[in-house]
């Protein structure tokens, strides 16, 4: 499972490198129309990095799976596998109003599902299990969950203020999530 995982987030970061264009001319002026691209990326490659980071500590502290963790991993790999879609339309659009709610609601989806993943697992190891203590309170998961909600309403007000919520989220995990290492 971690391997697959592995192999569909390199294919999601390979797609949103492909989807960045070359500018047209030689100077410096001729990037300046692909900032917003350029931003839209960075972020979703901190998002995907974070996942890939957390996900992969969490599976080695992980010491079963079942077929409700597979699906629930491939429920999680489905929204991050959208990550390229909305990033692009976000950037390309100069982060207006529905490129950035869809953005937020994509990222959202994301959180809804690794948190469910975690708890298919703590369900397998138990509620007792040390996974489960691991996980513990879930309480950055669940702030991060009610951030990009915020900024999804924030987006039909302020889009870029919904834009800076998401990179708040993205901050809050830059932080590798400690809580699987000392298990592993």
């Amino acid at each position: 499972m971690e391997a697959f995982s592995d192999g569909v987030l390199a294919i999601i970061i390979t797609i949103m490198v492909l989807e960045m264009k070359v500018p047209h001319g030689d100077t410096l002026q001729a990037l300046k129309p692909l900032f917003p691209v350029f931003i839209s990326y960075v972020l979703s490659f901190v998002h995907l990095g974070i996942y890939w980071n957390n996900h992969h500590h969490m599976l080695h502290a992980a010491h079963k799976i079942n077929g409700t963790v597979l699906w629930a991993n491939i429920h999680l790999l489905f929204w991050l596998s959208l990550i390229p879609f909305v990033t692009g339309w976000m950037g390309e659009n100069n982060f207006t109003t529905i490129p950035v709610a869809f953005y937020g609601a994509v990222l959202l989806m994301a959180g809804v599902a690794y948190y469910l993943l975690a708890h298919r697992l703590i369900d397998l190891h138990g509620k007792d299990s040390e996974f489960a203590r691991a996980i513990g309170s879930d309480r950055k998961g669940k702030v991060s969950v009610i951030i990009y909600a915020i900024g999804i309403a924030l987006s039909f007000l302020q889009p870029l203020v919904a834009f800076s919520l998401y990179f708040l989220v993205a901050a809050m995990w830059f932080v590798p999530d400690r809580r699987f290492e000392e298990k592993e």
